[in-house]
């Protein structure tokens, strides 16, 4: 199966950017890896037989579509909810940046990982956050609530929004 890249992006070796499950049945648009960006990206299926035709007549139709799923990270920050609140009461916090956005059915997530602060002992904080929550002017921020890892007898609570990506919304 060919695939369409824009000459912005064109590649020497397309073949490695290939990742069919991206394509679901029927659909013109997929997601594929690249390994020079080390994100995902939305192309458009190519439908001809000459790879090299398609990609000299065609342009990404929809830029709308296209950057709606730019690559992109959030960062975010918070506090762990209080742990053993009969012995020794103590909370953690916790910064970062996410990883580049993930397809996820119409939206995308991220990969969060991350250590809390020491007081006597840390936790990890391994999670996706939720898909991405609009909050206007085509920004958007993700829900994330879990657990961090066992440690010292006990682990905590955490749920947190990641920041909003641009928020001056100023063009890269």
């Amino acid at each position: 199966m060919n695939y369409f890249f824009g000459p912005e992006n064109r590649r020497e070796d397309r073949w490695e950017d290939r990742w069919e499950e991206g394509w679901e049945e029927n659909s013109e648009w997929g997601w594929i890896w690249d390994e020079r960006r080390c994100c995902f990206r939305l192309v458009r299926r190519c439908r001809h037989r000459r790879h090299d035709d398609c990609n000299r007549r065609h342009r990404f139709h929809d830029d709308r579509k296209r950057d709606r799923f730019r690559q992109h990270v959030h960062e975010f920050l918070g506090s762990t909810r209080i742990a053993e609140a009969e012995e020794e009461p103590h909370n953690h916090r916790f910064a970062g940046v996410t990883g580049p956005a993930i397809p996820a059915g119409n939206s995308h997530v991220h990969r969060i990982e991350t250590l809390t602060d020491n007081t006597d002992h840390t936790h990890r904080i391994e999670d996706n956050t939720g898909e991405a929550i609009d909050v206007g002017g085509g920004r958007h921020v993700h829900l994330v609530r879990g657990e961090t890892t066992f440690e010292d007898g006990h682990r905590h609570e955490y749920i947190f929004a990641t920041l909003i990506e641009n928020p001056l919304g100023n063009e890269n």
